[in-house]
């Protein structure tokens, strides 16, 4: 048996119903085109959660003071400073888990440079916030220990913030910019961050070292912190394990009794994140399990037709077994059929379900990840399902007496 020979009878026999062939293979287009768009677009959506994340920091947990509460209504976490410096020391040399802590402080003030102004965020810190953020400086540098110590007046700017003042193309580091009619020198600008899920600009910020920012932008509480702590555990398998670390630490600095709640609160961003991956990912899944469906029903269509080719071409049949083909040869005839048309809609539907990705993507601004081993699945399945489904049309064909078949009118 020629395999050459054997697939261009099954090409003609396809081609002389054309318009039959292809509402066969409708089926396996849809499944495919339907596995490929939504894997595509669920998969888009699962790395940019992983961007955001990956933007907002790794391994990070941020803690909250406490809240007020007057005439009955509370003010909520942040509201009250109930997290101190002291705090912030212990966390970083009592809690093995924790890699880096930093301090946050915050003010909203006007930047003005020269002619241009732009009111963003300014925080000040210490030079392990970036660390726990990995931020990268663009330009320059970050303050440093020294900095802090010495209370000194520099300022590192947000992309965003550089852009507005300094325009894109000009170098913004050694420029001084009024903070609160305070002169600042910029020694540093941060690389590009993005946007939060949110839509929070990450590049509209200043930063200033912690101590510079009690004395100049916003008086302390004294031995309070007001602000936020940010810290950055040891690795990722050990955040859950360094927020409990830190929530038994403050509890007893702050001597919090154990029927009573707690006067600070502990984000765990990556449980956020992660919260928000597992459901893009479900949704993929469901979308996916939906579109392998139509793989299956397309299956039943493909078995269907070769049920009613069989029948029709039983007198072809009986004629080819009378000049010496043996079953074996009909069955493998029936069977490429089969395979040719599940392959052929399989390749049809990765090409549809790529446009029908990239354009759904451009249309709702919606992100897009081609994944190779999708696309070689899908086709692998759409041949597995030609295979099948096609099997035992092709052994029924292959089981004909020759001499009933010649008689078939």
């Amino acid at each position: 048996m020629n395999p050459l020979r054997t697939l261009r009878i099954a090409a003609r026999a396809l081609w002389r119903n054309g318009m039959r062939s292809f509402l066969t293979a409708l089926g396996i287009i849809i499944g495919v085109a339907a596995v490929i768009a939504m894997m595509a677009i669920g998969a888009g959506a699962k790395a940019q959660v992983e961007q955001a994340f990956a933007a907002m920091g790794t391994n990070m947990l941020i803690i909250l003071p406490g809240s007020t509460t007057a005439g009955g209504v509370s003010g909520g976490f942040g509201s009250m400073p109930t997290l101190t410096w002291d705090d912030l020391a212990a966390i970083r040399t009592e809690v093995p888990t924790v890699k880096l802590a930093a301090p946050a402080m915050r003010s909203n003030q006007a930047v003005v440079a020269e002619e241009l102004n732009w009111t963003t965020s300014v925080t000040g810190t210490s030079p392990e916030y970036f660390q726990i953020r990995s931020w990268q400086v663009r330009e320059g540098a970050l303050f440093s220990q020294s900095d802090l110590d010495g209370g000194t007046k520099v300022v590192v700017l947000g992309a965003t913030v550089a852009s507005k003042l300094f325009g894109e193309n000009r170098e913004a580091v050694g420029h001084t910019v009024r903070i609160g009619h305070i002169p600042f020198t910029v020694i540093g600008v941060l690389a590009k961050k993005g946007q939060s899920a949110m839509g929070q600009d990450y590049d509209d910020a200043a930063f200033i070292p912690v101590t510079t920012f009690a004395r100049k932008i916003q008086g302390g509480l004294g031995k309070y912190l007001t602000g936020q702590i940010f810290v950055e555990a040891t690795s990722a398998d050990t955040t859950t394990r360094a927020l409990k670390d830190i929530s038994v630490l403050l509890r007893d600095r702050h001597h919090i009794a154990p029927n009573q709640d707690d006067d600070f609160s502990i984000r765990n961003l990556s449980e956020i994140a992660g919260a928000q991956q597992q459901g893009t990912e479900t949704m993929t899944t469901l979308l996916a399990s939906v579109a392998a469906v139509s793989l299956l029903v397309g299956g039943i269509g493909i078995m269907n037709i070769m049920l009613v080719s069989v029948t029709e071409r039983t007198r072809e049949i009986g004629v080819r077994m009378a000049i010496g083909a043996k079953p074996g040869h009909i069955l493998v005839q029936f069977l490429i059929e089969a395979l040719s048309l599940s392959i052929a809609g399989g390749l049809a539907g990765v090409a549809i379900g790529l446009g029908v990705a990239t354009w759904l993507a451009s249309r709702f601004k919606w992100p897009m990840l081609v994944q190779v081993d999708v696309i070689l699945v899908s086709v692998g399945f759409s041949a597995f399902v030609g295979i099948a489904f096609g099997l035992y049309p092709a052994y029924k064909a292959s089981q004909l007496d020759p001499i009933d078949a010649l008689r078939y009118e």
